[in-house]
């Protein structure tokens, strides 16, 4: 009979087998606790045991001790710069994408401040990220086609029309679309048979880009017939094609005519800036800044539902629908939004002090400052709050910024999170609200993918369990 804390017993663990017990020494060298921590474990139920016959000791459950190690290395995956943060490190899963610790940040082993600040672009990054080795080149992703610029340009928004409105249209009929699709399958042609003039047309015009960028992927999904059960590297060329649409049709519901000139250009970083219609010299080279920067960050909320519906064998777009999915909420992607609104909020840089103090006397959050996983400081905004004021340090909005951060240093708070960077560094370069929550969901879909394949190669399904609560008597 295995006991539990109480003298209570489970009948189905009557009779385990020899391989399912552990010693107590075993068992406390497995957890690395002494032998009186582990009788604490049984006695509050974590850990059960069933008696040694012919002895006075107990043998205990090899499942309970591991559930429970995997639980206490969740919470101390991070040393010390996770201390407290006991959600923040279940559940736990092996990768090899990207380290936090007391000494920051790195992706595959490289710095991701320094793969930012020394100039890698992105895509040699996202290579970084998906295969394990920095290009030694410059990488740069082929541009994907714009068959809408060869179809005439009525091309209707409902693409299942009859042959006889397509040919009146312009629009390619039936048999064409079909060819289109089989050559995205092969990967010898990448075609999305949707203009952007007939998405905008779907899309009120007030459209927040993070939500255009959702309602493209699944159309890029539907001119892809291919995208199942496929080879890493053909999943490779697919992400490429993914993320260079992503950058380029970031502007679809407020500026449609720019997608074809931001999709020819030789970067995502320059596809942003041309999309954005953005003025500085220096924007695209900042803009590959924060795309680095935001490239991983272990498993947060959006990766892990990547790596989740990876798990199931879904398809790339659907993994990249999910992560998008997550990163919409307020809790994850939404903060950058929030940091957006408090500016707003402030207004003037001499109004900060008042805006700050109040907020914390009624007991208010000041979004943005601090975070559990780095207590000395988030690494990743220093480099974009300095690109930032190297650009247009006089710019109303950045100036309102520094002087909140400011406020808050002052009052002994901990330091700016990522988001506050990235929408400083927005505002310096005249992006459009919300162009800080793209950055950092178009740097991390690098990140995903990189998860995706790694879900795929370790090959179980994500399948956690829950803990049984008895619900309150009524």
């Amino acid at each position: 009979m295995v006991r539990r804390a109480g003298g209570r017993s489970q009948s189905r663990f009557d009779h385990p087998v020899e391989e399912e017990l552990l010693r107590a020494e075993e068992a406390a060298a497995l957890l690395g606790v002494k032998r009186a921590t582990l009788y604490t474990y049984v006695s509050r139920g974590l850990v059960r045991c069933v008696p040694e016959k012919g002895t006075k000791e107990n043998r205990y459950l090899r499942a309970d001790v591991e559930r429970l190690k995997t639980r206490h290395d969740a919470r101390a995956g991070h040393a010390a710069v996770a201390s407290g943060a006991l959600r923040w490190g279940e559940p736990v899963i092996d990768s090899s994408v990207s380290r936090i610790s007391e000494e920051g940040l790195s992706y595959r082993g490289h710095d991701a401040v320094e793969l930012a600040t020394q100039g890698h672009r992105f895509e040699d990054v996202a290579e970084l990220l998906w295969t394990g080795h920095l290009p030694l080149e410059a990488t740069t992703w082929p541009a994907p086609e714009a068959p809408w610029d060869t179809v005439g340009t009525t091309e209707p928004s409902v693409r299942n029309t009859r042959s006889s409105s397509s040919e009146r249209s312009g629009a390619p009929s039936r048999d064409t679309r079909q060819s289109a699709s089989e050559r995205v399958a092969s990967e010898t042609r990448d075609a999305l048979l949707v203009s952007p003039s007939a998405l905008a047309a779907m899309l009120p015009r007030d459209t927040p880009p993070l939500s255009s960028l959702a309602a493209l992927v699944p159309l890029l999904a539907a001119s892809d017939a291919g995208r199942f059960a496929a080879p890493v590297e053909q999943d490779m060329l697919r992400a490429r094609r993914i993320i260079r649409h992503l950058g380029a049709w970031v502007c679809v519901a407020q500026a449609p005519s720019r997608v074809s000139r931001a999709l020819k250009e030789p970067t995502v970083a320059a596809s942003l800036a041309t999309a954005w219609d953005a003025k500085p010299k220096r924007t695209a080279e900042l803009i590959n800044l924060a795309l680095v920067l935001c490239a991983d960050h272990e498993l947060n909320t959006s990766t892990f539902a990547a790596r989740v519906t990876a798990s199931s064998g879904a398809d790339l777009y659907a993994c990249i629908s999910a992560a998008l999915a997550a990163i919409s909420g307020h809790r994850h992607g939404g903060a950058c939004d929030r940091v957006e609104a408090l500016i707003a909020e402030v207004g003037r840089p001499e109004r900060a002090a008042q805006v700050v103090h109040g907020r914390l006397r009624r007991g208010e959050a000041v979004t943005g400052f601090g975070h559990r996983l780095y207590l000395k400081g988030d690494p990743r905004t220093p480099p974009l709050v300095a690109a930032a004021s190297s650009v247009k340090p006089e710019a109303p909005k950045v100036r309102v910024a520094r002087a909140v951060m400011d406020t808050m240093r002052d009052a002994g708070h901990p330091p700016p999170s990522l988001d506050w960077g990235l929408v400083m560094l927005a505002d310096a370069l005249g992006l459009p609200s919300g162009a800080a929550t793209v950055l950092f969901s178009l740097g991390r879909t690098a990140g995903w993918v990189a998860h995706v394949l790694e879900q795929r190669e370790q090959g179980h399904l994500l399948r956690p369990r829950a803990r049984y609560v008895e619900p309150p008597a009524r």
